[in-house]
């Protein structure tokens, strides 16, 4: 299958994974064809099959690599575990806000993944809420954290944080950094610290 002219696998890959992003996260997976795909990217339907074998892989790889992004960019602190969970609320928050569609998507159609594909997206998330339940069992094992169940307080916090992805607006009442302050003394209290 011939490219449309003009199109380059480094642009019109991108193109397709950005398109892709915007039109799950706007419409849902099971809404969007990959003819609409192709057509946000002004190319031919057929030709999407020279960047993605089909749009579960498509949004297999949204996941995946937002997943594996996520956790490359966190590296725990050499530091007290209170300085750490700190550190980790502040980076998630950050983390996140920069990212809407794909926290949308990584929560959102995590249903619509094949069982092989939500598997890999299911080992991924849970060794990121390991590292912060490390945090947190350290936290306990020092007498710092005051907590009946660690993997509890991890879903907990993980989904606390996130959370201020359905309501934060750039430009609103409350600047990023006054958002991860509150969220951060909210977090510490629930840990007893």
């Amino acid at each position: 299958m011939a490219r449309k002219q003009g199109s380059h696998a480094d642009i019109t890959g991108p193109k397709v994974r950005k398109a892709a992003l915007r039109l799950f996260a706007q419409h849902g997976f099971a809404a969007v064809s990959m003819r609409q795909i192709a057509g946000e990217v002004g190319v031919q339907a057929g030709a999407l099959y020279l960047y993605t074998p089909d749009k579960q892989t498509l949004l297999f790889d949204l996941m995946r690599d937002h997943m594996e992004d996520l956790l490359a960019s966190w590296q725990t602190p050499q530091a007290p575990p209170l300085d750490q969970l700190e550190a980790f609320c502040r980076h998630h928050i950050g983390y996140h806000l920069d990212r809407p569609e794909l926290v949308f998507i990584a929560y959102m159609e995590l249903r619509n993944l094949e069982p092989e594909n939500f598997a890999v997206i299911e080992a991924l998330r849970r060794a990121y809420e390991d590292r912060l339940e490390a945090i947190l069992k350290a936290g306990q094992a020092s007498g710092g954290f005051d907590l009946p169940d660690s993997k509890l307080a991890t879903l907990a916090i993980i989904a606390m944080l996130t959370g201020v992805n359905t309501w934060y607006r750039e430009g609103g009442r409350l600047a990023r950094g006054d958002v991860e302050g509150i969220y951060w003394d909210m977090v510490r209290k629930s840990v007893g610290a």
